[in-house]
């Protein structure tokens, strides 16, 4: 008998919250569910944030049950107030569009559309044309606003002000879950620890209105140590596009994480056997390096193919065998002429996306972080120029001690 799914989500690292846990276990473990995912459309792009529900979705479908992604083009038009200190800012809905669409390209790669073995939705189907008294009458009616306001979601936005506008957003989410219940069967939803408030929402509308069971199911958020979500970096998101995050930095970017965090991440972003998670896990000291080796390897591959990920960490591993030399590095070319007029490091340091300011680009020399060529920076005025090149006609900019930039003259 093969092993059921919650049992090894649960051993993984993923469950966090779950409505009724032993009745959704039984369920999984006897039949095919049909269970669905939200992805609002505010970027062209998903993130390594979104890479853990992908994770999730790739290991339900592979027990035989069937995902919906269901892309947010009405509910991006709102904006989910969940986590966020301010109001989202408004989208055109030709963006919103857009950025669905690029969505259900990179989902494709991770899941098997093909003979309804999962299914794209997008909730503009139905949310943008809705008539609003009807819906009141519909759904409104099954809320309760007293317990809407105790819900975590409202209540951190509550000092701020929490426009009615966003208020909405909970009952929309609801409404995606009836809606996908009555189209397709589906019984579960599942999300983020921070959709807890919007998930229930959808949960009880549908056992009261359809009088039909229905659950719900959060993963937990990963964090840095300090409780940081994880997926940022100084330049920004790390995004599963190669234009927007390359390959080379999207495998750095897990080979650099924190050790008290590589087999957590290892248990959730990989498929690697949980023993061996917790071998890799285990190492201690200048080990734990292979580990985190592994694990930026084995993501880099879900993400981008085999070839990408070689390629990536043999760059990673050349970079610190040839004190930074490699044709993979990340590289800026500027215009020859540019270059023989010189530049000042803290534009160099703005420019190749070290930094993300310039007085950021002088604390970092002031506090001897950069080393151009092997050779610290210490004035925060020192410009290079083409003569300063070395032997293959490259600077090679450093931040701190894993972090290089190549720069070259066109």
């Amino acid at each position: 008998m093969a092993e059921n799914i919650y049992d090894v989500l649960m051993e993984r690292g993923f469950i966090e919250q779950c409505t009724h846990p032993e009745e959704v276990r039984e369920l999984l473990g006897k039949e095919k569910v049909t269970f669905y995912i939200g992805f609002d459309a505010t970027a062209d792009s998903l993130t390594a944030g979104h890479f853990l529900t992908i994770m999730a979705m790739m290991h339900m479908q592979r027990a035989g049950h069937r995902p919906i992604a269901l892309l947010g083009g009405g509910t991006t038009m709102v904006g989910d107030p969940s986590g966020k200190s301010d109001m989202r800012k408004i989208m055109t809905k030709e963006t919103i569009q857009h950025n669905a669409e690029c969505f259900k390209n990179q989902l494709s790669r991770f899941i098997n559309f093909d003979n309804d073995n999962a299914i794209l939705a997008n909730n503009a189907d139905w949310l943008l044309d809705l008539n609003y008294v009807d819906f009141l009458r519909e759904v409104g009616a099954h809320f309760s606003v007293n317990r809407m306001l105790n819900a975590e979601c409202y209540k951190q936005r509550m000092e701020k002000g929490l426009t009615f506008f966003e208020f909405n957003y909970m009952i929309m989410q609801s409404y995606d879950f009836l809606k996908l219940n009555q189209m397709y069967g589906c019984q579960m939803e599942l999300g983020g620890n921070d959709q807890w408030s919007n998930i229930i929402g959808g949960v009880e509308l549908i056992r009261r209105k359809e009088n039909k069971p229905a659950y719900g199911l959060t993963f937990k958020l990963l964090t840095t140590s300090e409780g940081i979500k994880m997926g940022k970096t100084m330049k920004g998101a790390v995004w599963l596009d190669p234009e927007k995050t390359s390959p080379y930095e999207f495998y750095q970017y897990w080979r650099n994480i924190e050790d008290v965090k590589v087999e957590e991440c290892l248990g959730l972003l990989t498929f690697l056997p949980m023993d061996e998670v917790r071998r890799l896990g285990a190492l201690e000291g200048a080990e734990i390096n292979h580990a985190k080796e592994v694990l930026a390897y084995e993501i880099t591959k879900i993400v981008h193919g085999e070839e990408e990920a070689k390629k990536a960490q043999e760059a990673a591993r050349a970079l610190f065998a040839n004190g930074g030399k490699t044709d993979d590095m990340p590289t800026t070319t500027y215009a020859k002429a540019e270059l023989d007029e010189g530049k000042d490091i803290l534009t160099l340091l703005v420019e190749t996306k070290l930094a993300p300011t310039r007085s950021e680009a002088r604390r970092l020399v002031q506090q001897g972080g950069v080393t151009v060529n092997d050779v610290k920076v210490t004035d925060v005025y020192q410009k290079f120029t083409t003569g300063d090149m070395d032997a293959d006609g490259a600077l090679v900019l450093r931040k701190g001690k894993k972090v290089y930039h190549k720069v070259k003259a066109d």
